[in-house]
């Protein structure tokens, strides 16, 4: 599978530049969606690193790996949206000024690298469910990534800086509530995702293998 490692790692390098980019600007913009998403993009970080060296690893490592990766890419993202929530609540008790262009042109620039990703992502998750996950969820990625343009444009127009940790509320609680129910949904292919490839358990090519 020598073939799906190019992808990934390119899928991975681009989704750092995403992470990097969107913490540097929302700390400039002082915009809490737009750091929200930053955080959001460190999990899908960690997820396709995991990915990558499911690939380049013995199998009994890679299985782990995966398995991981999976764990991450749910608990871990109910974790930070939990965290990002009681920020928000500070931010409501103390506003505080946004760049609402800085947010904008930020958020464009994310939503277009998490459309790259998932198509870097399809072609190796036709045969790993794993990866699938990962590339629905950057395509989910390419709409969540708005928030913080909307977050900017309503700031920009009305001056209300409040708008950006409600919107970061709301996306927060999209995160915690969409992701449990697809880990409860899909917790056979999180816990072993070894066994499932295409839809179709106990696949004898299930695990990368080198």
């Amino acid at each position: 599978m020598a073939h799906f490692r190019t992808p990934l790692a390119l899928a991975a390098m681009l989704n750092g530049a995403i992470f990097v980019g969107e913490a540097a600007f929302g700390i400039q913009a002082n915009s809490l969606s737009l750091l929200m998403d930053s955080i959001h993009n460190l999990a899908d970080q960690l997820v396709l690193v995991f990915l990558y060296l499911a690939f380049i690893l013995p199998r009994g490592i890679s299985r782990n790996l995966l398995r991981s990766a999976n764990i991450f890419n749910s608990g871990g993202l109910i974790g930070v949206s939990g965290l990002l929530l009681w920020q928000a609540i500070e931010r409501f008790l103390h506003p505080a000024p946004v760049a609402g262009a800085i947010a904008v042109a930020a958020g464009i620039a994310a939503s277009a690298g998490n459309w790259a990703v998932a198509r870097l992502l399809r072609e190796p998750g036709r045969d790993y469910v794993a990866v699938r996950l990962a590339c629905i969820h950057n395509l989910a990625d390419v709409y969540v990534s708005l928030a913080p343009v909307a977050a900017g444009l309503l700031v920009a127009s009305t001056g209300y800086s409040f708008i950006d940790p409600l919107i970061a509320t709301g996306v927060a609680l999209w995160f915690v509530t969409s992701t449990g129910a697809e880990a409860l949904a899909s917790r056979d292919e999180l816990l072993w995702p070894e066994k499932f490839i295409c839809g179709h358990p106990d696949h004898e090519d299930a695990a990368p293998v080198n």
